[in-house]
């Protein structure tokens, strides 16, 4: 499931005209406005036709965005950080779980540990 959150889509719900941009923009995480502003800059200061054949490459070769690829705008968050960043994301992953043993943990010893109060209102049940 993770590869297909990793590719490059065409975003025509979003999109101008082919939702290339769109697609790179939501493939970088970048603002879809300055993804825009950079492909219209990139072809008027000298890379008029190339610009203009990759996009028609991309828009045509790439698959379009599956409906109901990220649950929130949190998951696409994440997703957006594995692409740019995996190494980044995965010890942030690890952190997590670190965080989340830790806590568990601690609850653990808090119930397994003799504790007086919890034993009081256990006897004071019966």
């Amino acid at each position: 499931m993770s590869a297909i959150r990793t590719k490059l889509y065409l975003d025509k719900p979003n999109g101008k005209w082919m939702g290339v941009c769109a697609g790179i923009a939501d493939y970088t995480g970048v603002d879809v406005i300055w993804v825009r502003v950079g492909a219209v800059m990139l072809t008027l200061l000298g890379g008029f036709p190339w610009t203009l054949i990759a996009y028609g490459m991309i828009g045509w070769m790439a698959p379009q965005k599956p409906s109901g690829l990220y649950d929130n705008a949190e998951d696409a968050k994440f997703w957006q950080g594995v692409r740019s960043n995996p190494k980044r994301s995965t010890a942030e992953v690890r952190s997590k779980f670190r965080d989340i043993d830790r806590r568990l943990a601690e609850i653990e010893t808090y119930y397994v540990s003799r504790n007086t109060r919890l034993a009081d209102e256990i006897d004071r049940l019966r």
